[in-house]
């Protein structure tokens, strides 16, 4: 919102210097992002007394003019009528910026250096005179600046107004908060209505059929109005805030939206069939023409102005093209109503189309301000355009909106902001920016508030001002009380972070991705119908197509990573995410959310070094990360299972596996298929697991247990047998640790061999086990014997045989 302190000053009488208005307003709420001085470039506009005139000998009209600029002689060429000897003129010099953007610079005009140019009041943008320059008084010094001599300051202030105060939206808002501050009175713009009957009746009418888009609609008619463009002091005051004059009467309608904040629309009413309105809906398919010339299709709610028989206006945010002021025109009628601010919004995003006026509907108007503003305008369109006003009023208020009353109770008020504050001081702050306040009781006030205030909903509200009238700057500083004591930590987060840790501590990086996935990433993943993970969420207003779909997996996030780290070369990667996955519910339940924790390894098994080969990383390598994450966590019970080729998805059958915990799935691990790599754009082998960390919580215990060291030592004995190629290796482990044979404390698979001379069909796998005693020294006698039993075991239930 743009605004300059001079016309500022024709409602409030401003004390203040300009940033000290600026401060104030930004300690009240209303951030004040710039000041610019008007009347900057006139800076390097010099009083320049013209020494001699001779004419120019390459070109009739022109002249060489040599001008005294405070010391300095210049050579000036000008072609002006009016340029006289000791006459004094304003005179720019190289390096002015005038208002049209143009820079001046020296020139070389007919083979003769122009050093500078003597300026008309159009070229200054201080008036419409360009017949010739413009002339100074006799008592201007030479050399000072234009802008002292004349007397010209005034200052653009850029306010940052927030989506809760419409009501600032206008100079008089702005206006009417430097006069709460400075505690004085606003005086309000001067409208017109001395009526003895109402005329407009008999000539034109307004109905309206959407209600509860229009609540109201008000309007006036004026008659033998001139269009011509707007006398320098309009045009002036619009350009000073960046607004193109076009002509009188619509310069006058943006002169008070700005004024006021409520925007207004002027139709010419020999163009209206029938010569009334009608307030509507749009039809189905129904196509609008603009007035910046496009066609609209209009959406079914879309709110519009018609005549008798066609649309005219889209509703509060543009008029059309075959109604709009022309130099022709010559009764007009004038439209100022309160729309629905939701209806606005809405049709306003669907056509993409905003304007000075929808941005003002769409956060909500005074209801109140339509009839002062209608007349503000009717009386300066009389005036300026030299328009007759029928007499009489057209205000169609079907469903008036009732200001806001609330109760506001002092106690509470102290208690929220801080600081000692008495009904008094309150109701002064209250009734400086027009709001009603009558004593309730001993504790509390009746407040009502005016009607622009749209934002003003609860008690709260009304403290707020109470602080920001106040001064932010004046409420103490106080702090919390924070009363000692222990709190017991969240054990969930307590154990993510002990996740994360081990993982770090194993060699592994965290990324952390969108929750949001392409929606079709199920497809890519190679995920069947009807499993779960093809129920995502959708997103109603996604970024992009890459982030329609709330995620179902955290795979792709993480080979979505891993191929951009491709793209940079980098080619061993170890990485893992834990996050919330999205599985949507049933009609109207909220979707199920899953935490998981999933892994992803590629590359080289080390890096590279002078002491080592680079040797690709497996299956195994992953499978020994999930074993000791497992390990450090304290997790009992863990088991790997080849997964059947069916459940391979996104894995490559026969290098997949699930993970159980006590025979309950909660996990899988395996290597990316090749045809889900292609999908991804990948050429190398990824490995991938995925926990449910959900159902993993359970088994990781609460309490630690320590378990005494034994003073005598261990002793080591390896079993070799010959087993049937099916048999898995963690079959033969699993036998053993459940055989509960005493002395064993640990057993460690060595090795696998499947050749020559191994029968067909066999393999040679080879256990380490390690015998311990807490109260005594194992002898060689005692352990063989164990020993020996275990072998039997192996030999006798997995039908196996002893190597020759």
């Amino acid at each position: 919102m743009k605004v300059t302190l001079n016309w500022l000053k024709e409602y409030v009488p401003i004390e203040m210097g300009a940033e000290e208005v600026a401060d104030a307003l930004t300690m009240i709420g209303l951030e004040v992002e710039s000041l610019v001085d008007r009347f900057e470039y006139l800076k390097t506009v010099k009083v320049g007394k013209v020494l001699h005139v001779e004419p120019h000998p390459g070109a009739d009209r022109l002249n060489i003019c040599t001008v005294d600029v405070g010391g300095e002689h210049l050579k000036i060429i000008c072609g002006a009528p009016n340029v006289q000897k000791e006459k004094f003129f304003p005179v720019a010099i190289p390096g002015t910026t005038f208002p049209d953007g143009k820079t001046l610079e020296k020139t070389m005009i007919r083979g003769v250096i122009s050093e500078g140019m003597i300026c008309s009041e159009k070229e200054l943008g201080l008036g419409f005179d360009q017949s010739g320059v413009m002339v100074l008084t006799h008592q201007s010094k030479t050399g000072e600046d234009l802008a002292g001599v004349l007397g010209l300051s005034d200052t653009i202030l850029e306010i940052s107004v927030t989506p809760n105060r419409p009501d600032c939206l206008s100079v008089l808002g702005i206006a009417r908060e430097i006069a709460g501050i400075q505690g004085e009175k606003l005086s309000y713009p001067k409208s017109i209505v001395h009526e003895n009957e109402n005329r407009l009746s008999k000539i034109t009418s307004v109905r309206i059929e959407a209600p509860e888009l229009c609540p109201r609609y008000a309007a006036r008619l004026l008659y033998d109005v001139q269009v011509a463009p707007s006398p320098f002091w309009l045009q002036d005051r619009l350009i000073s805030i960046g607004v193109r004059p076009i002509n009188n009467i619509v310069d006058i309608t943006n002169y008070v939206l700005m004024e006021t904040g409520q925007p207004l629309h002027a139709f010419d009413f020999d163009r209206l069939d029938e010569n009334r309105i009608v307030v509507r809906t749009a039809k189905a398919g129904e196509i609008f023409t603009t007035l910046d010339g496009k066609q609209r299709n209009l959406p079914p709610d879309a709110l519009m102005i018609c005549d008798g028989q066609k649309p005219v206006a889209i509703g509060g945010i543009m008029g059309g093209m075959n109604s709009e002021i022309s130099d022709a025109t010559r009764r007009v009628f004038i439209e100022s109503a309160y729309f629905s601010p939701a209806g606005i919004r809405r049709t306003a995003k669907t056509l993409g189309l905003s304007t000075e006026a929808s941005y003002r509907f769409e956060r909500g108007i005074d209801p109140e301000g339509t009839i002062s503003a209608l007349n503000r305008a009717a009386g300066l369109m009389m005036d300026i355009s030299g328009g007759k006003l029928i007499e009489g009023i057209i205000d169609e208020n079907p469903e008036p909106i009732p200001r806001k009353r609330l109760s506001l109770s002092i106690t509470k008020t102290k208690e929220l902001l801080g600081f000692d504050c008495g009904s008094a001081q309150v109701k002064k702050l209250l009734s400086s920016i027009e709001f009603e306040v009558e004593k309730q009781d001993k504790d509390h006030l009746n407040v009502t508030a005016p009607s622009f205030r749209v934002d003003v909903q609860r008690p709260e509200d009304l403290m707020e001002e109470v602080a920001r009238l106040s001064g932010y700057d004046q409420i103490p500083i106080t702090y919390p009380t924070i009363h000692a004591g222990l709190r017991t930590p969240n054990r969930i987060v307590e154990i993510r972070n002990r996740i994360k840790d081990i993982l770090v501590g194993l060699g592994f990086a965290e990324v952390i991705n969108y929750s949001f996935i392409h929606k079709t990433s199920p497809d890519r993943m190679r995920i069947p119908e009807g499993d779960s993970r093809r129920k995502g969420v959708p997103v109603l207003n996604p970024l992009s197509e890459d982030q329609s779909t709330m995620r179902t997996s955290l795979i792709p996030g993480l080979l979505e990573t891993l191929h951009r780290n491709i793209a940079q070369q980098i080619k061993t990667l170890r990485v893992f995410e834990i996050g919330k996955i999205f599985i949507a519910g049933e009609k109207d339940e909220l979707p199920v959310e899953i935490e998981m924790l999933s892994l992803l390894w590629t590359g080289l098994r080390f890096s590279p070094s002078w002491y080592g080969k680079e040797t690709p990383c497996d299956f195994y390598d992953l499978k020994g990360t999930v074993e000791s994450l497992f390990e450090a966590l304290r997790i009992q019970g863990s088991e790997f299972f080849r997964a059947p080729g069916e459940t391979c998805h996104y894995t490559r059958a026969g290098q997949t596996g699930s993970i159980r915990i006590n025979g309950r799935m909660i996990g899988l691990i395996g290597e990316i298929d090749s045809e889900v790599k292609d999908r991804f754009d990948i050429k190398q082998s990824v490995f991938i697991a995925e926990l449910n960390l959900d159902e993993l919580f359970p088994y990781i215990p609460e309490t630690r247990r320590s378990v005494p060291i034994s003073r005598y030592p261990s002793v080591t004995r390896d079993v070799t047998i010959i087993v049937d190629k099916k048999i898995e290796a963690w079959e033969i482990l699993k036998f053993i640790n459940n055989s509960r044979i005493e002395l064993i404390e640990t057993v460690q698979l060595v090795d696998v061999f499947d050749q020559a001379p191994i029968p067909a069909g066999k393999k040679s796998i080879s256990f380490r086990i390690i015998y311990h005693s807490m109260d005594k020294t194992l002898e060689d006698t005692e352990v063989n014997r164990i020993h020996h039993e275990v072998s039997m075991l192996l030999l006798n239930f997995f039908k196996a045989s002893l190597p020759e």
